[in-house]
């Protein structure tokens, strides 16, 4: 199942460290199945986060292939990619550009976010730009489902080792 991936901007009274209040007209990205889902969401959203009015501005369709996010990064970068395929037919390389979101403290670092993102891509690529992105947060769709299966280890954790569940139910049993 593909992910639709949708831009919303959000115009509201933002509060700096300097406690001055001032407009700000902000970029967010979630997914959702359609317009008037994006716009309940980030409602939804946007009345959590912020006390003070709101206007949505803007929600248009975002041409995200994947969204990558990063631990100890702030910004998003928009990456992108050029796919790199033969032509068998005329014996002429083709390229085809995708666009990856990722997270990343500059750019050097949206460069390497980018590379361990394609890392297990078969073909060929390139990444002829990298930009720094107006977007400032991502909401991804989120069931409450994922919590319910890790709260009874349906989910495995990949660093959690055979031994170390054994462990855990005996001590649980004991």
């Amino acid at each position: 199942m593909s992910v639709t991936w949708y831009e919303c901007k959000v115009k509201y009274k933002k509060t700096h460290e300097t406690g001055e209040q001032k407009v700000s007209t902000d970029t967010y990205l979630l997914d959702a199945v359609s317009f008037t889902e994006a716009e309940s969401r980030i409602t939804e959203e946007m009345t959590a986060y912020t006390s003070e009015d709101f206007r949505i501005m803007n929600i248009k369709v975002a041409n995200f292939s994947e969204v990558h996010p990063f631990e100890n990064s702030d910004r998003w970068f928009k990456s992108k990619v050029s796919l790199v395929a033969l032509d068998e037919e005329s014996g002429k390389e083709k390229k085809t550009n995708i666009y990856l979101l990722v997270q990343a403290n500059d750019v050097k670092e949206a460069f390497e976010n980018t590379t361990k993102a394609m890392e297990d891509t078969m073909g060929d690529y390139t990444i002829p730009s990298i930009t720094e992105s107006p977007i400032l947060d991502v909401f991804p769709y989120f069931t409450g489902e994922e919590e319910q299966l890790e709260k009874f280890n349906v989910l495995d954790d990949p660093e959690t080792s055979e031994e170390e569940k054994v462990e855990t139910e005996e001590s649980e049993t004991a």
